[in-house]
């Protein structure tokens, strides 16, 4: 009976031994595994948190940089501020891909005058994994005891407290004017399907009342 205890002792340790080496792996090709059909074209479905169109933005309780934020103001564009919640830059692939997606247009947003800002629940440190392993400029704040996301309205309240989850938001963006008015949001209920980068341009302008050709 021991030597089988002992052997099963073994194959355990053997498992735990596997299960990390490919758990770093895993999450660089998850990525590129979740990117197929992730994203749609505008948002379709009645699913709508956050804070009313024609609303003020509500403030914030996050932290950059080490400091904490309150406002949108410097993260604003002259026409106006795309703010992105993530759920996690650290185990979700489809926020991980989405950002790097809106990397690539970041440019776009920049010339037509729209400052882009993203938050997920992660802590600071990790955050600065990814974007420095994947040169994101775009701002990314740090929730703080999920207080921002409870503010805005998109806490998922499908995860409770001592589960790694909680904290995270029902993923999307709000599109806020230079005044600090709720001008339009994109949030879509399957947590996997995100609105296309580009698409999300175009829609910003338009609820920003921008010329498309600016």
């Amino acid at each position: 009976m021991k030597g089988i205890l002992k052997i099963l002792a073994i194959l355990l340790l053997l498992a735990m031994a596997i299960l990390y080496v490919i758990r770093e792996p895993f999450k660089e090709t998850a990525p590129a595994h979740a990117k197929q059909d992730m994203f749609v074209d505008g948002d379709t479905d009645d699913f709508d948190p956050g804070p009313a169109v024609g609303s003020q933005f509500p403030g914030l309780q996050a932290i950059y940089q080490g400091r904490k934020v309150t406002l949108l103001n410097e993260f604003s564009g002259k026409n106006g501020t795309v703010f992105i919640a993530s759920r996690s830059y650290d185990w979700c692939p489809y926020c991980k891909h989405q950002m790097m997606q809106l990397q690539e247009t970041k440019a776009a947003y920049d010339a037509a005058g729209i400052g882009m800002v993203a938050i997920t629940y992660d802590d600071p440190a990790m955050q600065n994994l990814f974007t420095d392993k994947f040169n994101i400029t775009i701002p990314v704040l740090s929730d703080i005891d999920a207080l921002s996301f409870k503010t805005l309205g998109i806490l998922n309240e499908e995860y409770t407290a001592g589960e790694f989850q909680y904290g995270v938001p029902h993923p999307g963006m709000i599109v806020v004017d230079p005044q600090g008015t709720v001008v339009g949001k994109l949030f879509l209920e399957a947590f996997s399907s995100r609105v296309d980068s580009t698409a999300a341009l175009a829609f910003a302008s338009s609820a920003l009342g921008l010329d498309p050709l600016q």
